[in-house]
């Protein structure tokens, strides 16, 4: 699906990279590390937002740059960090708008119907998009990404911290509707967390962030702890639910069973 070649960046004075790594098709994959390490950069170069000082990306086994903006966003969508829009466009609008590439689109409004229902965000199609909350934005935005990829197969799903507006509930059940869009048409999902329990939970790799290098590509299952504490500068310890899910918190908040 994706492969990086000793991708360099150097960005406002800082250096990123080299990058290496091989994605393949319906990998689900969280991005990990302390603020301002350089995972939005790692992101934006996959988007194609910044072009790499060196090195290659490749999306199908063919370069990056080498793909048209339209047929790029036939095979890939983007969920950035920030929700804003600058005009005060109807909600099904924004929604509509990750389906520009097509010049023929006889299923628009059913798309848009279909993917804000699985969104959660049905209900707001009659607003304005600058009347909404934060929150609801959000949603608003992860139902255009659905819409973009809608009908493809195989696609690539990049997002940037995709559940920060929202409450610990509807973070969960649209986390789960995301894994439910791709696992149905095969998408490879790369998501940048901020909750370790979300990325062990939800996603089956992980890429470990800091000052600007891969410290780390590990399978949810086989990563250590020290590893971790080692990413973030912070003691942490695990445990286990009544359920058998592994908990990680930190060091000062022991209320769970250690293991």
């Amino acid at each position: 699906m994706l492969d990086l070649e000793n991708v360099t960046l150097s960005l406002g004075g800082h250096c990123f990279g080299p990058f290496s790594l091989v994605v393949q098709a319906g990998e689900r994959i969280a991005v990990l590390g302390p603020s301002g390490a350089g995972k939005s950069t790692l992101l934006k170069l996959l988007a194609r937002e910044y072009q790499p000082g060196s090195g290659q990306i490749r999306l199908r086994e063919r370069c990056l740059t080498q793909w048209s903006l339209a047929d790029l966003s036939r095979q890939r969508a983007v969920l950035p960090q920030s929700h804003e829009v600058a005009f005060g466009l109807p909600v099904a609008l924004v929604i509509g708008l990750g389906r520009v590439a097509r010049s023929i689109d006889p299923d628009l409004n059913t798309i848009v119907c279909q993917a804000a229902e699985l969104a959660c965000a049905r209900h707001l199609l009659p607003r304005r998009f600058d009347t909404l909350s934060g929150g609801e934005k959000a949603r608003v935005h992860l139902a255009r990404v659905f819409a973009q990829l809608w009908d493809i197969e195989q696609g690539l799903l990049l997002v940037d911290e995709p559940m920060a507006a929202l409450d610990p509930g509807l973070q969960w059940q649209l986390m789960a509707a995301m894994d439910q869009f791709a696992r149905q048409r095969g998408h490879t999902i790369i998501a940048i967390l901020h909750d370790i329990n979300q990325a062990l939970q939800g996603f089956d790799r992980l890429l470990l962030i800091k000052n600007g290098r891969l410290m780390g590509d590990d399978l949810c299952t086989q990563i250590s702890l020290s590893k971790l504490e080692s990413l973030y500068e912070v003691n942490l310890v695990s445990a286990i639910t009544a359920t058998g899910q592994t908990i990680v918190t930190t060091a000062a908040s022991q209320s769970l069973r250690l293991i």
